[in-house]
């Protein structure tokens, strides 16, 4: 098992805390730092895994402030910002168009549409009218005031 530093241990605890495997964090330290590190070793600097109770409080805390850090701050990652997205889905039209692949950069456009179009979001416009707006909805806002209505309820169904 090698030796490490605290330089590699704190590479490796911000990998694990930023959701990499062991895995990934092994290949990054030795491609970082050219040291072999095994998949068990890393997942001692894990403070959620059971290998990784017995860590000390000062790679914990660390481990917990890379983790809030990471969770907090979405725009940090590229691609959830939609420039970035357009930017990189751009490159690939251009370089699908420049090797005469038609049906990728079609794929591709329809992709920018798309993200254009904020077809992958949760957003929803729902229209209640009709096209000439004879058939539009009513709102009552009662305000919590029951006795208006009941009194609405028993306009509508005809009741006494």
């Amino acid at each position: 098992m090698a030796t490490l530093n605290n330089k590699v241990k704190a590479f490796i605890v911000q990998g694990l805390a930023t959701y990499m495997t062991p895995s990934e964090v092994a290949q990054a330290v030795k491609e970082e730092f050219d040291i072999v590190v095994t998949r068990q070793q890393v997942s001692f600097y894990d403070p959620s895994k059971a290998a990784g109770l017995t860590l000390s409080k000062k790679w914990a805390d660390l481990f917990k402030q890379f983790r809030d850090d990471f969770n907090n701050d979405i725009q940090a990652i590229p691609i959830a910002n939609k420039a970035y997205r357009m930017t990189m889905l751009n490159r690939m039209t251009i370089d699908a168009e420049k090797s005469k692949n038609k049906p990728l950069a079609a794929s591709l456009l329809e992709q920018a549409a798309k993200e254009m179009g904020e077809v992958f979001t949760n957003k929803q416009k729902l229209d209640h009218q009709s096209s000439d707006k004879s058939m539009t909805p009513v709102v009552n806002n009662f305000n919590g005031d029951a006795q208006a209505a009941s009194q609405a309820y028993q306009d509508i169904m005809g009741g006494k």
